[in-house]
């Protein structure tokens, strides 16, 4: 195919998708399918009853024309001129054709003068004669009504007929075929006639179901371009297009993502800032500290040996926030990352976890307490578990008080496994509640920096927890504490 065809093609799938398109359709189609099907069941209709009527009609004048028959005594070959203008005015005026038969068969009357005389053998005029009933029956495709009629009166030989004297016998039939010309024809100049109301209807619901499409999809197209004035940059306001329910929701969603984009910007510009600073602090502690070896002679071997320890510990630093920052990148690409998951003995990983940071509490002197309540083991990447708890204990001891306690409990179900990290520090507002995790975020920046933090070790905390579809709730009271809750599956499922 070529391209040319193939992008034609693709232009015209993107405008079938189209809301305008789609309420044009709907509204059209939902205005005209009424029409064209009152039209035909219309039309339809009033040939059937057309026909009903006529076959009622003319069944009556053939029941008082079979009357005059017997009255006139028409079947004994007695000429009546009344009887055959009767029959001639009724044949004119339904463009049809009488036929009277005799009770031999013998056709006594045919109002076209072609079978006068002749013998006519059909089942529905012996069965008529036999029994006396008359039938009926429409013929669509050639349209005529054709009409047996049984004429009766007194019979002229009870012996010979076998019935008692003044009984009613056949005494012959009359076979009648009308026309169904004329209700075809006021038919075809009824659906004309709806033919044209129908034309007229399309023109009007064409135009009204394009005046709605596009009065419908007007706050959509200029929510649309607001959509677009943001995205190039042009406008960073929030969006307020209140036309629709619709659009109101969707306004505050994107207000919303807006925000939230604002404030993410604003964290990663503080962020940046600060580790900009944090970077260069120690950089420039160790030329300080390089540039007054160089600077002095003679220095005793215990300078140096000073000298080179704070040269370590701020290289320890640097490799510190270099890691937080390869931490950040591996979230941002968390849909690659595989865990590692192995059967792990969770209290064991946890007293290694509260081993490592004792001498950090230790420094702070808050206490460092484990509560298990049973033995747990489950199926779990026990790096990922080991780095969430060790930021949830040490964000525990660094913000926490003098002489302040951290309790870290384990407990389990048949299910899972729940970690709960509760201490007595300076607690959590509850407006920042809902941010803690985002990554960057920091409730006081002032005490953050002081103690090194960046602002990742919750989202790095979130981030563990979800990967082992695991659930995590905080509660917090400022001045009086904070309680982490995380609960974990005993067995991770792969999804």
């Amino acid at each position: 195919m070529p391209e040319k065809v193939k992008t034609a093609f693709r232009k015209l799938l993107r405008r079938t998708r189209s809301l305008r398109l789609r309420l044009f359709v709907i509204i059209f189609s939902v205005a005209l399918i009424p029409c064209i099907i009152m039209r035909h069941a219309l039309t339809s209709n009033y040939m059937e009853q057309g026909v009903s009527v006529r076959i009622s009609t003319v069944t009556a004048q053939m029941d008082t024309i079979a009357a005059h028959l017997i009255t006139y005594n028409y079947l004994e070959e007695e000429a009546s001129e009344v009887i055959d203008a009767e029959l001639a005015q009724i044949s004119a005026l339904y463009d049809g054709r009488i036929v009277i038969i005799g009770p031999d068969l013998r056709i006594l009357r045919d109002t076209y003068d072609i079978s006068t005389g002749k013998t006519l053998i059909a089942e529905e005029v012996i069965t008529c004669l036999t029994d006396g009933t008359g039938v009926s029956q429409y013929d669509s495709n050639n349209g005529y009504i054709e009409i047996v009629t049984p004429i009766k009166g007194p019979s002229t030989d009870p012996e010979e007929d076998g019935a008692d004297a003044g009984a009613q016998v056949v005494r012959g039939v009359m076979l009648t075929s009308v026309s169904t010309d004329t209700i075809a024809a006021t038919r075809d100049r009824l659906a004309v006639q709806g033919i044209i109301v129908e034309t007229l209807t399309i023109i009007i619901v064409l135009s009204l179901a394009l005046f709605l499409s596009l009065a419908i999809t007007v706050p959509f197209r200029r929510l649309a371009k607001e959509m677009l004035n943001v995205r190039a940059g042009y406008s960073n306001e929030p969006i307020h297009i209140n036309n629709t329910l619709e659009t109101r929701q969707i306004c505050d969603s994107f207000n919303t993502v807006l925000e939230r984009e604002k404030a993410l910007d604003d964290s990663r510009e503080e962020f940046v800032a600060n580790v900009s600073h944090e970077l260069k602090t120690p950089i420039t502690s160790m030329k300080v500290l390089a540039d007054s070896l160089v600077s002095q002679e003679d220095v005793p071997v215990e300078m140096y040996r000073e000298f080179m320890k704070d040269i370590a510990g701020e290289i320890e630093r640097e490799d510190r926030m270099i890691n937080d920052l390869l931490t950040l990148v591996r979230m941002d690409r968390q849909a690659a990352v595989e865990l590692d998951v192995r059967e792990t003995d969770i209290n064991a990983l946890t007293e290694t976890v509260l081993k490592r940071l004792r001498p950090l509490a230790g420094k702070r002197d808050v206490e460092l307490v484990f509560e298990s309540v049973r033995s747990v083991t489950a199926s779990v990447d026990d790096v990922k578990i080991t780095q969430m708890l060790m930021n949830l204990v040490e964000n525990a001891i660094k913000y926490n008080k003098e002489h302040g306690w951290v309790r870290v409990v384990l407990d389990a179900d048949h299910q899972s496994f729940t970690l709960t990290v509760a201490d007595n520090g300076i607690g959590i507002p509850e407006e920042d509640l809902t941010s803690i995790y985002e990554r960057f975020y920091r409730v006081d920046k002032s005490h953050s920096r002081e103690i090194g933090g960046t602002g990742l070790g919750l989202a790095l905390v979130r981030s563990a927890v979800i990967m082992h579809h695991g659930i995590i709730d905080c509660t917090s009271t400022p001045g009086e504490g904070t309680t982490f809750t995380v609960t974990i599956p005993l067995n991770y499922i792969k999804l």
